[in-house]
């Protein structure tokens, strides 16, 4: 059983950067591919990144490609997703989720994650 709390939420201008936060309770978060996911109001959910157990292989969507970046720290079982030059389109709930499975192509799709948080709000103002 994994718990998952994201934070680093909130209001920002379009252009301007946030760093998201999702800390995993538990002792075997290496065990866990990692990802974040968002979903706008009235849109489905999005894949936004995910990141492999061991932090060697990361997957991005191709809307924040080469703005976002999600990184893991195992020692303190925390994983990160830096947002750069965010624009209004990316407001959304963010969440973090946490998977049994290797990390493959596949970590696009919510069903390979288990364990799901209560996501942390962003807002980018144009």
């Amino acid at each position: 059983q994994v718990q998952l709390i994201e934070s680093g939420g909130g209001f920002v201008q379009a252009g301007g950067s946030l760093r998201l936060s999702c800390e995993a309770s538990g002792r075997t978060f290496s065990s866990y591919i990692m990802g974040w996911f968002r979903q706008a109001p009235g849109k489905e959910c999005e894949f936004v990144a995910a990141i492999s157990r061991y932090g060697s292989t990361s997957l991005y969507g191709d809307s924040v490609k080469g703005r976002f970046t999600i990184t893991r720290d195992s020692t303190k079982n925390m994983v990160y997703l830096q947002l750069n030059s965010l624009k209004p389109e990316d407001t959304a709930v963010y969440y973090c989720a946490a998977g049994r499975a290797p990390l493959t192509p596949l970590g696009v799709q919510e069903g390979r994650y288990d364990y799901w948080g209560p996501g942390t709000q962003v807002i980018v103002s144009s």
